[in-house]
């Protein structure tokens, strides 16, 4: 059996896994003040605060799964900002399919 990190057995905490939520929404906060100025401060601050509270909070991840249903296109540029693994594995599978020239209407469609 594998040892945990030390992160994920702090996590198990609520204290931590609260404050870890309040980091990441002061990170989301901070990224549009420090927009306007050079330099990359809004690409990293806000995936890194996004996805601190998606990590640690129940709440945070039904909110932005209702954001993601609303807005594909929003959405689609905050998992690519956060390198989601399974945005990757969407998009390969698109790929894939729009090669065959398969489209997901003609797959639910029997064609």
């Amino acid at each position: 059996m594998a040892k945990r990190s030390l992160y994920q057995r702090l996590r198990t905490n609520p204290q931590v896994r609260t404050g870890l939520f309040c980091l990441g929404v002061l990170l989301m906060i901070a990224a549009p003040l420090l927009g306007p100025l050079p330099g990359p401060g809004f690409v990293i601050l806000f995936p890194a605060g996004l996805m601190l509270a998606l990590q640690n909070s129940e709440w945070a991840k039904r909110v932005y799964v209702r954001f993601k249903r609303r807005h594909p296109r929003y959405a689609g540029w905050t998992d690519r900002l956060m390198r989601r693994t399974s945005a990757a594995r969407r998009r390969e599978r698109d790929a894939l399919e729009a090669i065959d020239g398969e489209t997901p209407e003609n797959r639910a469609n029997g064609d």
